[in-house]
C-alpha cells in the first residue's frame, strides 16, 4: 500500500509537458521575462512533472531549461526556480556537496539533512553522491569536519539505525542510565555514549529513552545536551533529538528561526520548502501554527519570497 503523501505539491491534473515547455519558452523568449508565468508552472507541477517539462523543452527547442532559467532570472527567485528543477533524488546529495565544497563548510546544511533523513533516505543519498561526484560522502565529511561532530556525522552516514520494532524496556532503562551517567553524573562528558545511542537506536526506542531519562534525571535530554556539549556537536545532537520527537516540528522551528529578526535566511527557507514540498509540508505548516501561533504562509509573505501566488500554491493555502 502506497504511503499517503503529506506534501503540498502533487501531480498537476491534466498535465501536458509539451504545452508547459512551450509556455515557458514563450515566457523567456525575447526582451524581458514573464516571471509570473514561470512561477505559475514550476510551483504547481510535481518534481517528476518538471523533469518531463525539461525533457520536452530540450526536444522542442534544443535548449536546456535550467540554463535558460539561470540566464533569464536573478537573485533568490532564480535560486528557487533552479532548486525546483533539480531531480528529487539528487537534491540532498547536491546540497551536501555544495555544503562541503570550497574553503568553508556549511555545518548548518550538514546537520539539517543528516539529522532529519530516514535510514532509507540516507542510503539513497550516499549512493547518489557516489554516482554523481565519484566520491564517498563519508570521505568528504571526514575531510572537512573534525572532532566529535565529525564522529556523529559519520555514524549517521552509516545509515544503520535500528529499525522500529518491539521495544525492549530493559534496554530503554539501560540507555537512559548510560546517558545520565555520561552527562549529568560525570565530571566532563562522555560524548561517545551520546553519539552511539543517538546515532544507532531506533526512533521509537529513543522516544522511550527520552521519557525515561526525564524520570531519572529530572531534566529533558535537550537540557543536558545544552549543558554538557557545545558548538556544532551540540547543534547536531539537538537536531537529532528534535527529529526523533517530530521531523515536521523540527522543520517548523528551522523555518521560524530562518525568518525571525531583521534578516531572513533565504537559503534555508528555500531548501526546506523545496525538499519537504512533496513529503510533509502540510505537517510542517500545522506544527508551525501550533508552536509559534503564526501562519507559515503569512510569515513568509511578510519576510521573504514576496510572491503571494507562489506561497499559496506551494503551501497549499486557499
Amino acid at each position: 500500500m502506497a504511503k499517503l503523501s503529506r506534501g503540498t505539491v502533487k501531480d498537476f491534473p491534466g498535465f501536458d509537458a509539451r504545452t508547459d515547455a512551450e509556455t515557458l519558452r514563450k515566457a523567456m523568449k525575447g526582451l524581458g521575462t514573464d516571471e509570473e508565468a514561470v512561477l505559475k508552472i514550476l510551483t504547481s507541477r510535481s518534481n517528476a512533472q518538471r523533469q518531463q517539462i525539461a525533457s520536452a523543452f530540450k526536444t522542442l527547442f534544443g535548449r536546456d531549461l535550467v540554463d535558460d532559467l539561470k540566464s533569464e532570472l536573478t537573485g533568490k527567485f532564480e535560486t528557487l526556480m533552479v532548486a525546483l528543477m533539480r531531480p528529487a533524488r539528487l537534491f540532498d546529495a547536491h546540497e551536501l556537496k555544495h555544503a562541503l565544497k570550497g574553503a568553508g563548510t556549511n555545518e548548518k546544511v550538514l546537520t539539517e539533512i543528516l539529522a532529519s533523513r530516514t535510514t532509507a533516505e540516507l542510503r539513497n543519498i550516499k549512493q547518489v553522491y557516489l554516482e554523481e561526484y565519484e566520491s564517498n560522502l563519508e570521505d568528504h565529511i571526514t575531510g572537512d569536519t573534525t572532532g566529535y561532530y565529525q564522529r556523529m556525522l559519520v555514524v549517521l552516514v552509516q545509515a544503520n539505525r535500528d529499525p522500529d520494532g518491539r521495544i525492549d524496556e530493559g534496554l530503554v532503562e539501560q540507555d537512559a542510565q548510560v546517558l545520565f551517567k555520561a552527562g549529568e553524573l560525570k565530571w566532563g562528558t562522555d560524548e561517545e555514549k551520546f553519539i552511539t545511542i543517538l546515532g544507532t537506536r531506533s526512533i521509537c526506542h529513543l522516544r522511550k529513552v527520552f521519557d525515561r531519562y526525564m524520570t531519572i534525571s529530572g531534566f529533558q535530554i535537550e537540557e543536558t545536551i545544552d549543558r554538557e556539549t557545545s558548538g556544532d556537536l551540540e547543534k547536531l545532537l539537538l537536531a537529532i533529538v528534535k527529529c526523533v520527537r517530530s521531523v515536521p516540528a523540527y522543520f517548523a522551528e528551522s523555518l521560524f528561526y530562518a525568518m525571525k529578526g531583521g534578516g531572513t535566511d533565504d537559503n534555508t527557507l528555500i531548501r526546506i520548502m523545496v525538499s519537504r514540498s512533496e513529503i510533509d509540508l502540510l505537517d510542517v505548516r500545522r506544527e508551525f501554527r501550533k508552536n509559534f501561533a503564526k501562519s507559515l504562509h503569512h510569515m513568509i509573505q511578510v519576510k521573504s519570497l514576496k510572491s503571494s501566488s507562489m506561497i499559496k500554491k506551494y503551501l497549499g493555502e486557499n
